[in-house]
């Protein structure tokens, strides 16, 4: 049985995200308070103070920058079997590790944690929109225990796009194989390391509360990405992991139309 003792957050912090503060406080509020620390690549004196005004350890990254590389590292900083990489411009609810311990200690091998979100965009919250639907339509499945284990069913969840808000996950680490997340992805690096998740044997535990909000805004790696067409080209290379050419280019112009709903 997994407790707090086993759970940590680690904070990515990149630059100076005015938004820090607001992801750490929603961490430190947790209604089972679990372990949190900084990691970064960038260090400053924001994170520098935000890291001092909170008592939290503070880890700086060594080797080429790049996001598969400071992810990696920030799993390696962790101590815990489970670990949550929490995103330096996200919020999470206070019901956050306590629903993950839950259902986590519900399964006899699970993999990943992860949960339904919502969007936050300037100050409005969007808890519904086309693309949040047809994520929650593929992941639906999912929500049964008794489904959440059987392959096809996780691939089949990941086989029309990125379904699954990546600061939602908590990883189980003893039943994953390391390093997590691969270079060469610059978009898609999270959407590559579930699929290869879902190729071993054990649970997608997918909460369907939304526990985790995810900030858009015009400054965000995801927003750069779009722009220079760097996700298109990502998104066919990972849906031809799951189709033929053909079908992969289709999907994929359908897909990208979803990328709109990642603009303000």
């Amino acid at each position: 049985m997994y407790s707090k003792y086993n759970h940590t957050f680690v904070v990515c912090a990149y630059g100076k995200s005015p938004y820090l503060i607001d992801c750490v406080e929603s961490l430190l509020n947790q209604s089972i308070q679990s372990n949190v620390i900084i990691s970064t690549s960038t260090p400053n004196d924001l994170i520098a103070s935000v890291a001092d005004r909170y008592g939290l350890p503070l880890f700086i990254n060594e080797g080429a920058a790049g996001i598969a590389h400071d992810w990696n590292c920030a799993v390696n900083h962790c101590p815990t079997e489970l670990i949550t990489i929490a995103h330096q411009d996200d919020v999470y609810s206070c019901s956050y590790v306590e629903s993950m311990l839950e259902r986590v200690n519900q399964s006899r091998k699970p993999l990943i944690f992860f949960t339904d979100y919502e969007e936050l965009r300037d100050r409005s919250v969007c808890s519904s929109s086309l693309l949040l639907n047809i994520k929650r339509i593929l992941l639906f499945p999912l929500k049964s225990k008794q489904l959440s284990s059987k392959k096809f069913v996780k691939r089949l969840s990941l086989s029309f796009g990125s379904s699954i808000c990546c600061p939602s996950v908590t990883l189980v680490l003893p039943n994953l194989k390391t390093p997590i997340f691969k270079e060469g992805f610059k978009s898609n690096l999270d959407w590559e390391a579930w699929e290869q998740i879902s190729q071993l044997d054990g649970d997608f535990c997918y909460c369907s509360e939304k526990l985790t909000r995810h900030r858009i805004h015009s400054e965000s790696e995801t927003s750069a990405l779009i722009k220079d067409n760097t996700r298109t080209t990502e998104d066919y290379l990972m849906l031809r992991k799951f189709w033929p050419d053909k079908i992969a280019r289709l999907i994929n112009v359908l897909y990208s139309k979803g990328q709109n709903s990642n603009t303000l």
